[in-house]
């Protein structure tokens, strides 16, 4: 118990070096971008004066170490600005973009996770056999598949030409549940069907290295079936690594899949930060990366916490 602790302690003290650094990366990048950012967001008519405002209002017009001390602060306590071309509160713009890639996010990777593992086990199992061809097969075949171009096929086959979902467009939630599902479900296909090869080849990797063990041995010379030896023994030690894979798949999604909102025209977090870089509204690029990167942070936090549940030795 003591080690536990030590270790939740310990991944918790790294984390807030950690989002310092980050908030003064997206800070800098933010400033490093060429060009007078007021200008541009204003265009070549604005008069001497409407740039002079805009600068003040942004705060641009204090020197930078004191512009990075005044947007942390305002960070902290939870605004991140207001939007230029919206003019609403970056924050509350986010979240309600971050709903939308959330709910797909978590259905696509948990749908994938959910095929992958008990592919990855069969593969394992019938290593170098048939079945573990063509699982195999399929898995790198799905990791090869561009997403936007695996989107656009679902799209002209179940849209286009059979009609049965819609092609363009989204309903929240809260106004049609049935409609909404239909707008989410090709987005949500085809996210989990590219994630899914990834996570096949994780599970099949892991548990070819446990099936070798001398425990899984000892199990079946006690006479277990070979599937109670699977589920029980090999499953939870090979899926540390595969835990840790959606981890890392997860924090990169949930910062916006902008490729695949764009071609499911879905207004989702990637889509948001598209539009915010066209239109130059500062702003939200800088909202949009921090919160993306504080998302991959704490999403990467957790799966280090959960970890210990997988593989206790982490602890030591």
């Amino acid at each position: 118990m003591p080690q536990l602790a030590s270790y939740v302690g310990r991944r918790l003290l790294w984390t807030l070096p950690t989002l310092l650094l980050v908030s003064i990366m997206v800070f800098v990048m933010v400033r490093s971008i060429p060009g007078d950012p007021v200008q541009l967001m204003l265009g070549d008519q604005a008069t001497s004066d409407e740039v002079q405002h805009l600068k003040v209002r942004l705060g641009l017009d204090k020197p930078v170490p004191v512009q990075f001390t005044i947007w942390l602060r305002q960070v902290l306590h939870g605004d991140l600005g207001k939007s230029i071309t919206n003019d609403r509160p970056v924050l509350s713009l986010m979240l309600d973009r971050f709903q939308v890639t959330a709910v797909i996010v978590f259905l696509a990777v948990g749908s994938a996770t959910l095929i992958a593992i008990p592919s990855g086990l069969l593969a394992a199992w019938k290593q170098n056999g048939r079945v573990d061809v063509i699982v195999v097969a399929l898995a790198t075949l799905m990791m090869s598949v561009p997403s936007f171009w695996l989107g656009l096929l679902l799209l002209l086959v179940f849209g286009l030409k059979l009609g049965w979902l819609p092609v363009v467009g989204f309903v929240p939630f809260t106004e049609n549940f049935w409609s909404a599902i239909t707008y989410i479900v090709l987005p949500v296909v085809t996210l989990a069907l590219i994630e899914v090869g990834v996570l096949t080849r994780m599970v099949r990797a892991s548990a070819i290295e446990v099936l070798r063990l001398e425990y899984v041995t000892h199990a079946r010379a006690k006479g277990l079936s070979e599937f109670r030896v699977l589920i029980r023994h090999v499953m939870p030690n090979a899926f540390a690594p595969t835990w840790t894979m959606i981890g890392l798949i997860l924090g990169g999604l949930l910062g916006g899949a902008a490729v695949l909102e764009t071609v499911f025209t879905l207004p989702g977090l990637g889509r948001l930060l598209v539009d915010a870089i066209f239109a130059r509204d500062y702003p939200v690029i800088q909202g949009c990366l921090l919160f993306t990167a504080t998302l991959y942070v704490l999403v990467n936090l957790i799966v280090d916490l959960c970890y210990p549940l997988f593989d206790p030795r982490v602890t030591a």
